[in-house]
């Protein structure tokens, strides 16, 4: 098995957690989250209009930005993660220009090179998917998709064509951030999805508290949160591990133990 697949068929739900590269230090970021027991890191490639996100995490594509970082010093964290933690999945998630401007298939090698398990391209649609899906697929790499509370019936399975490693709900029709779905709404929709698919279902955006993991790990696959890991980062710069790794084993607790 991939080592997304091993992420979730373990008896509890999945905690994913994501961060910034570049913002703070990194390599101990990455490495206090999965001290706390995350079961899937996200690394977010810094762009300059992460149209997709919220303040909290637009701040630290501002911060990474600021201090120089490449689409190659994202590969080297990538490489770098892989040597020290050989099992835990890493999916790269993103926009489009960073991924394709020197071709999708040399991002897709220098990916699956870094150890890479997936990615997570926001803006690039189902509909586009040569832009990008070909060439993760051939290298390996698990094409993550993004379904919303505006994804009906009717265009669900084109979201689900090449998909692969899980499926990722977005609970609210917005940015990352401070918004929460109710979990009525996520709970309808995730019985919807799963009745469509047999990927995991890990859902996020505007998931911020233990109390809000645990509900929705209740009936998801997975859960992830990754705005108030960022704040935690962006408050506390180069002394952010240790708060990290205390909150990430809060959110993971709740998630495991949620059934």
């Amino acid at each position: 098995m991939t080592r997304l697949q091993t992420a979730f068929s373990e008896p509890h739900p999945a905690f994913v957690a994501f961060i910034t590269a570049g913002d703070g230090d990194t390599a101990a970021n990455l490495d206090a989250l999965v001290a706390g027991g995350a079961d899937v890191i996200e690394l977010g490639m810094p762009f300059t209009d992460p149209m997709a996100d919220g303040p909290a995490i637009q701040s630290a594509n501002l911060r990474s930005l600021g201090a120089g970082t490449t689409t190659a010093d994202v590969l080297q964290i990538a490489t770098d993660f892989r040597a020290r933690h050989p099992d835990v999945p890493l999916v790269l998630m993103g926009y489009a220009n960073p991924m394709v401007r020197r071709g999708p298939e040399w991002f897709a090698q220098a990916a699956k090179q870094a150890g890479v398990d997936g990615v997570i391209c926001v803006d690039i649609p189902p509909e586009e998917d040569e832009a990008l899906g070909p060439a993760l697929r051939a290298a390996g790499i698990a094409p993550i998709r993004l379904a919303t509370p505006t994804t009906d019936a009717k265009r669900l399975p084109q979201v689900l064509e090449g998909s692969d490693g899980f499926l990722y709900y977005v609970s609210v029709a917005g940015i990352t951030g401070k918004q929460q779905a109710a979990q009525t709404s996520i709970e309808e929709a995730i019985a919807r999805l799963k009745a469509a698919t047999d990927l995991p279902v890990a859902v996020g955006f505007g998931v911020r508290t233990p109390e809000q993991a645990s509900a929705i790990a209740k009936v998801a696959d997975g859960v992830v949160v990754g705005s108030a890991l960022v704040e935690i980062v962006g408050e506390h710069r180069l002394n952010a591990p240790p708060k990290l790794q205390e909150y990430t084993a809060a959110l993971a607790e709740a998630v495991h133990s949620a059934r």
